[in-house]
């Protein structure tokens, strides 16, 4: 980048100290002979959809996403396409993009430097789109309401639940133990019959807790869900998680702690087209953002659309 580079971050408010941040990156571009970034607050009403928006089309050379996961998907889902480079600075709970594609999570300041001075990286995206419409079974859907894009993990059934019912304030103080505790109480929710089609191969109706839909494959804590998920692979893994008492559960959650094969309560597979039929309608959620229910749900990989930029000798 050149001092006549535009860097704007995309910020929410709620998750850091505006003044700490601004003094943090102002230095951090000084050292890297970059100009200051500008910061453009997230709303409630908008939590960077629109900021990113505007940012690109002013002409951002860069555009940082500060915030929880859910500002780093609003500001992704508006760069997929764009070739503006996403920055990845910490601070929510999971920073789940920037664990995959960085191997962990950076101080403020090392995050600024890869930012600033790193190199691009080009990744997949997945899209959800909920109870499609006719003209949104092939090809990427264009954008609409029902359409919501992912760069890590979608979910649908106890996934979605979890995510629903940790409560924000609790996630500030505890970060990812929020889910753990909110995940408990949705251990004994009753199964959802789920047929499933992966690139246009049904794989046979199934009664199952969740369905996880992944394009990268850590979690929180170095956990691994799907082994197999690279962000630039072209491909989509998907987790059918199906236990039947709680004992299950403690097997599939060995299981994947131990980076283990498929076996009981757990099967994986992987396509660049995947669709759900739930009976009854369950809750969905996008990297970590909830949704709302639907009884069909399509989820398709667009390769190499996203470009992020990554630690110049990672």
């Amino acid at each position: 980048m050149t001092q006549d580079s535009k860097i704007i971050v995309v910020v929410n408010p709620t998750k850091v100290d505006l003044d700490d941040v601004r003094d943090s990156l102002a230095e951090a571009a000084r050292a890297a002979g970059v100009p200051e970034p500008r910061f453009v607050e997230t709303t409630e009403d908008d939590p960077g959809f629109g900021q990113t928006r505007s940012a690109v089309e002013e002409g951002a050379d860069l555009v940082c996403a500060l915030g929880g996961d859910g500002t780093v998907r609003a500001v992704a889902q508006e760069l997929v396409g764009t070739d503006v480079p996403l920055g990845l600075l910490p601070g929510g709970t999971g920073n789940l993009l920037a664990r995959n594609v960085g191997g962990g999570v950076d101080a403020m300041e090392d995050a600024a430097r890869t930012a600033f001075t790193g190199r691009d990286q080009r990744i997949d995206v997945g899209w959800l789109v909920l109870d499609p419409t006719s003209d949104q079974l092939e090809g990427i859907p264009s954008a609409a309401d029902n359409v919501h894009c992912f760069t890590v993990m979608a979910g649908v059934g106890f996934d979605a639940q979890m995510m629903a019912d940790a409560p924000e304030g609790v996630k500030d103080k505890v970060g990812w133990a929020a889910y753990v505790a909110s995940g408990g109480q949705h251990l004994t929710d009753p199964p959802f019959s789920v047929d499933l089609v992966v690139d246009g191969e049904p794989t046979g109706a199934q009664k199952a807790r969740t369905v996880v839909v992944g394009n990268c494959g850590e979690l929180t804590g170095g956990m691994v869900l799907l082994p197999d998920a690279l962000f630039d692979d072209g491909r989509l893994d998907v987790a059918t998680v199906s236990p039947e008492s709680l004992t299950q559960w403690i097997g599939v959650a060995a299981r994947v702690l131990a980076n283990r094969d498929d076996g009981p309560a757990l099967e994986r597979s992987a396509g660049v087209d995947v669709t759900l039929a739930v009976d009854p309608p369950q809750l969905c959620e996008v990297d970590g953002d909830v949704l709302t229910e639907a009884s069909t749900i399509r989820f398709v990989l667009q390769p190499s659309s996203l470009v992020v930029r990554v630690a110049a000798d990672g």
